[in-house]
C-alpha cells in the first residue's frame, strides 16, 4: 500500500506547494474545501483541486477589475509633480507667449541679490622689496648655458629655480679690492648636478622632479663635467646630486668618478697642495651629497674621492624635519654623515645650509647650531625659504636682513664657524666660490694683524 500511495503522496505535495506560494492560496484553499478533506486523495480528485483554483484565480481577477473599474470612476488623486506643472502653467508665460510678448507685457521678475563671498585668506605672503634679483642677462650667463645644453648637463640652478642663477653664472668684479680680484673673486660660479635630474626623494620645499625609478645614470658624464668646467675657466665648483635610491651604491661611485676626473684634468691636489701661483690656479671642488640613507661606507667614498668642501644640508631645525624633508632623511642621520666625514677626511671642511622662514624659533635654530658644531662642521648658511610652486610649503616669515647678519655674527663669534654665510638670497651653493675666498682674505688680514 506504502509503494502505491507514494507516487499520489509525491503529487500532492507538489500541488500543496505549488499553491502555498500562489498568492491567491488561501482564496483556492477555502474553495476547495481542501482542509475538510482527508489524505489521501484520489489521482481523480486532483484535477477537480486545480479547476477549483483555476475558477477561484478566474473569479478574483474579474474582481480585480470590477473594483479597478469602479475606482477609476473616482477622481484620481493628483501628485505634487502634478500640481506644480499646474501652478506654472497658470503663473508662467508659455514659450510662445514669450517669444511673441514685449518685456513690458511680461510679469516682472525679481532677481535675488547675491552677496559677494568673503576673500579668502591667502597662504602666500607678498614678497619683501630686499628680495630681489639680477636678470639672467650678461654674456657669460649665455656662455654657460649653451655648454651646460651642449653636453647634455643638468644644473640645479636651473631644475631648483633658483632666484640667484643670474648672479651666479654671469659673475662680475665690481666693488672688488685689487687683492681680491686677484685671488679670482667675483668670477662665475655653476653648481652642476650630476646623475641625472630626476630625484628618488619628494621633499615638501625642493622643485625638482621626482620617480621612484630615475633613468640610468650617463657613464660619460665624469667627463662631460669636466669638460664644461674646463671651457668655462672656473677656479670653484660646487657638485650636487638628485638622491639615487634605487640605485646599488646610490651613486657613490658615481659621484667619487666625477670629482676624480675633475681633479684630474683642471689642476687637482686637494687644499693641500702646492703654494703659490700654482695654488691661485687650482680648482676647488665643493660637493653637496645626499644623505646615502645615512651608509658611512658611502660617505667614505665621495669623502676620499679629492674633494676639497664636503657639503651635505642639515635643511631645517629638528621639530621641522619630518614635515619638510622627505621621510627617509633625518636630522640625526644628517649630523652622523657630517661627523663621519671628518672622521675619515681631516683635511677637508665640512659645511651645511639652514633656510630660515618655515616657522622655526630662534631657539631651534640655536639649538641646531651648537648640534652642527658638536659635530665638527666648519661652515654655515643661511638662507631664506622661497616657495618654488603652490604644491609646496609655504612661507611662513620674510626674515630681514638685518636679522641674517645677526646669524652670521653669532654663528661664527658665539658658536665658533670657521665662516658663515648669511643673507636672503644666499644658498648653500650660492656665491660659494666667492664666499669661501673670501673668507680666504679674512683669514689673511686675521694673520697680519696676529703679526
Amino acid at each position: 500500500n506504502f509503494l502505491l500511495l507514494s507516487p499520489v503522496f509525491a503529487t500532492v505535495v507538489v500541488a500543496f506547494r505549488y499553491t502555498s506560494t500562489h498568492p491567491l492560496y488561501f482564496q483556492t484553499m477555502a474553495a476547495s474545501r481542501l482542509h475538510q478533506r482527508a489524505l489521501p486523495l484520489s489521482l481523480q480528485q486532483l484535477p477537480r483541486l486545480f479547476s477549483t483554483s483555476a475558477v477561484q484565480v478566474t473569479q478574483t481577477q474579474s474582481s480585480h477589475s470590477n473594483t479597478n473599474t469602479s475606482s477609476s470612476s473616482q477622481p484620481a488623486r493628483r501628485t505634487r509633480l502634478e500640481d506644480l506643472r499646474t501652478q506654472l502653467s497658470s503663473t508662467s508665460p508659455s514659450l510662445h507667449e514669450f517669444a511673441t510678448s514685449s518685456s513690458s507685457s511680461l510679469p516682472p521678475t525679481t532677481i535675488p541679490l547675491r552677496k559677494k563671498a568673503p576673500p579668502r585668506s591667502s597662504k602666500i605672503l607678498p614678497k619683501p622689496k630686499w628680495l630681489k634679483a639680477a636678470p639672467a642677462t650678461s654674456p657669460k650667463y649665455h656662455e654657460l648655458r649653451s655648454t651646460v645644453r651642449s653636453l647634455g648637463l643638468a644644473t640645479v640652478c636651473e631644475e631648483a629655480r633658483c632666484p640667484n642663477i643670474g648672479d651666479c653664472w654671469g659673475g662680475g668684479d665690481k666693488n672688488l679690492t685689487e687683492e681680491e680680484k686677484e685671488l679670482g673673486l667675483g668670477s662665475a660660479t655653476a653648481t652642476i648636478m650630476i646623475m641625472g635630474d630626476t630625484c628618488t626623494r619628494g621633499c615638501s620645499f625642493c622643485a625638482v622632479k621626482t620617480s621612484r625609478a630615475p633613468p640610468p645614470l650617463d657613464q660619460e658624464e665624469p667627463n662631460k663635467v669636466a669638460e664644461a668646467v674646463s671651457s668655462w675657466g672656473l677656479d670653484y665648483v660646487v657638485l650636487t646630486s638628485v638622491d639615487r635610491d634605487d640605485l646599488v651604491d646610490q651613486g657613490a661611485g658615481h659621484f667619487g668618478r666625477v670629482v676624480g676626473r675633475l681633479k684630474e684634468l683642471n689642476g687637482g691636489g686637494g687644499r693641500d697642495g702646492e703654494s703659490g701661483e700654482k695654488e691661485k690656479k687650482k680648482l676647488i671642488v665643493e660637493a653637496l651629497t645626499p644623505d646615502f640613507q645615512g651608509d658611512l661606507d658611502l660617505v667614505s667614498i665621495v669623502a676620499t674621492s679629492g674633494l676639497d668642501v664636503y657639503a651635505h644640508n642639515i635643511e631645517t631645525v629638528e621639530r621641522l624635519t619630518p614635515r619638510v624633508r622627505d621621510r627617509r632623511a633625518g636630522y640625526t642621520q644628517s649630523l652622523k654623515v657630517l661627523s663621519h666625514v671628518k672622521s675619515v677626511n681631516p683635511n677637508v671642511l665640512t659645511k651645511t645650509s639652514i633656510m630660515l622662514g618655515l616657522g622655526e624659533t630662534d631657539d631651534e635654530v640655536r639649538t641646531t647650531l651648537r648640534d652642527l658644531r658638536s659635530n665638527d662642521v666648519d661652515v654655515v648658511t643661511f638662507g631664506q625659504y622661497l616657495q618654488p610652486t603652490k604644491r609646496h610649503l609655504p612661507v611662513k616669515e620674510y626674515v630681514t636682513p638685518e636679522k641674517f647678519d645677526e646669524w652670521r655674527i653669532e654663528a661664527e663669534e658665539e658658536f665658533g664657524f670657521k665662516y658663515c654665510a648669511s643673507g636672503p638670497l644666499v644658498r648653500s651653493s650660492y656665491k660659494a666660490g666667492e664666499f669661501f675666498l673670501k673668507n680666504m682674505v679674512r683669514e689673511r688680514e686675521r694673520a697680519r694683524m696676529e703679526k
